[in-house]
């Protein structure tokens, strides 16, 4: 029969049976989908030669700024690079995270995110840009915090569980943790699935103007939807009164919810992007109402190419925590005897993250360095503002926001059915055109 019972049950497959059985309980862990889904690898860029002519890198600038929320509010926010740090919780992570996380952004000139739980001093301290994710459970969120913040995220929806709620385990419910969220001690903790004060766009256009009023329409007002119905949820976004919209994929991650809404809710960043851009344009909103897209962004390749289906900014969650230091090859052995193995690591809910950054345990949070790790995000977010301009040069564009779906092609037949783009070597996009 060879290595596997079947193609169907394979080793994994009879794995988890054998564990559902024993265990009676459904698995949970962290990190984002680990099956292969069309991506942005599926992509390639066209870049400049006879009919399309080059950017010189060393005498022509290409810019990579970014205005967010010009559409309402008297204070938008500009960054210096389309890359911004997603909402991590503490309590997902260690208070040397945010800080870390903090500081890395700032250095590289773009905002960083706060997440279920609150603001922490250490964030809100060491982030030249901070936005304030308000959602469902409400825990630790007070209307000082909402002034303090540059920016506030409306979280609908996260790409890792559409439809669901976030969760934190007991082990990881400190003091510090269950005060900031009025919750109690070494208590599981589970997250609510929708806000409890609105139930559709029309609430959400009142919550939107609540949130304005709180914050003297200051502050950019952003919502956050985890991609399953891109176009429609987009369109109710605007509709509602969104400065910003963040898109985020399935293949985005989370601290901890259940394996089978990681990797069976929600479609891939590469077909959301096209038909949340497709909302904006047919309601004369695009590039007015800026998109943030999200989910398994790891290189400048994939921050180009986001840009050029027409996102106007780019979040990393799971990168920038192995630029801090997650999953590092230094701490193998420990992760060997929690089961594990660097670069597998994905128990971020039991708290006992060798590296420190995914735990409230203080021993092993301490042994992580805001300040050296800051300075590992902010150069890993160089690298992937200066590839993307590299690209963007090649193509001969002057500015990231530049680039767009003209100079794509696919390699796959799914990828350019979903981008939206010629697949390589012809002129036929599946579904659009004929093919030539």
């Amino acid at each position: 029969m060879g290595s596997r019972f079947s193609a169907t049950f394979d080793q994994h497959a009879l794995a988890e049976i054998r564990r559902a059985a024993a265990t009676g309980i459904y698995d949970i862990r962290g990190a984002g989908a680990k099956r292969h889904l069309p991506h942005f690898d599926d992509l390639l860029f066209l870049g400049a030669s006879i009919s399309r002519y080059p950017l010189e890198g060393y005498r022509e600038t290409c810019a990579t700024d970014v205005w967010l929320g010009t559409r309402h509010a008297s204070k938008p926010i500009h960054l210096k690079i389309p890359i911004t740090i997603a909402g991590m919780s503490f309590g997902s992570l260690s208070a040397q995270a945010k800080e870390a996380l903090g500081r890395g952004a700032s250095i590289a000139g773009t905002s960083t995110t706060t997440g279920d739980g609150g603001m922490t001093p250490e964030e809100r301290g060491h982030s030249s840009i901070l936005v304030y994710q308000y959602l469902p459970s409400r825990y630790g969120m007070n209307p000082d915090d909402l002034r303090r913040a540059d920016a506030i995220e409306i979280v609908v929806g996260q790409g890792a569980k559409p439809g669901g709620g976030g969760m934190l385990l007991g082990q990881k419910i400190s003091d510090r943790v269950a005060e900031m969220r009025n919750l109690p001690k070494g208590i599981d903790q589970r997250s609510a699935c929708r806000h409890p004060d609105w139930t559709g766009p029309d609430d959400l256009e009142i919550k939107i103007e609540e949130l304005r009023e709180i914050t003297n329409y200051e502050k950019p007002i952003y919502v956050k939807i985890g991609a399953t119905r891109p176009y429609y949820d987009v369109a109710l976004a605007v509709k509602s009164g969104a400065d910003v919209v963040v898109l985020d994929g399935m293949q985005g991650g989370t601290a901890a919810t259940q394996d089978v809404f990681i990797e069976h809710v929600g479609i891939p960043i590469l077909a959301a992007i096209r038909p949340a851009v497709q909302a904006l344009q047919d309601l004369g909103q695009h590039r007015k109402i800026q998109l943030i897209v999200s989910g398994g962004i790891r290189n400048g390749a994939d921050v180009a190419k986001a840009l050029a289906l027409g996102a106007d900014a780019v979040s990393i969650g799971t990168a920038a925590l192995v630029a801090l230091g997650d999953n590092d090859p230094a701490y193998e052995a420990e992760y060997q005897a929690l089961g594990a193995t660097a670069g597998a690591y994905d128990d971020w809910q039991e708290g006992r993250d060798p590296a420190g950054i995914t735990t409230q345990d203080p021993v092993l949070a301490a042994r992580l360095d805001p300040v050296a790790g800051g300075r590992r995000l902010a150069n890993y977010l160089s690298v992937l503002t200066l590839e993307a301009q590299t690209i963007a040069r090649a193509c001969g564009k002057s500015h990231l926001h530049n680039l767009e779906p003209e100079d794509l092609v696919a390699l796959t037949i799914e990828a350019a059915a979903m981008a939206r783009v010629p697949l390589a070597g012809t002129n036929w996009i599946p579904g659009a055109n004929p093919i030539g």
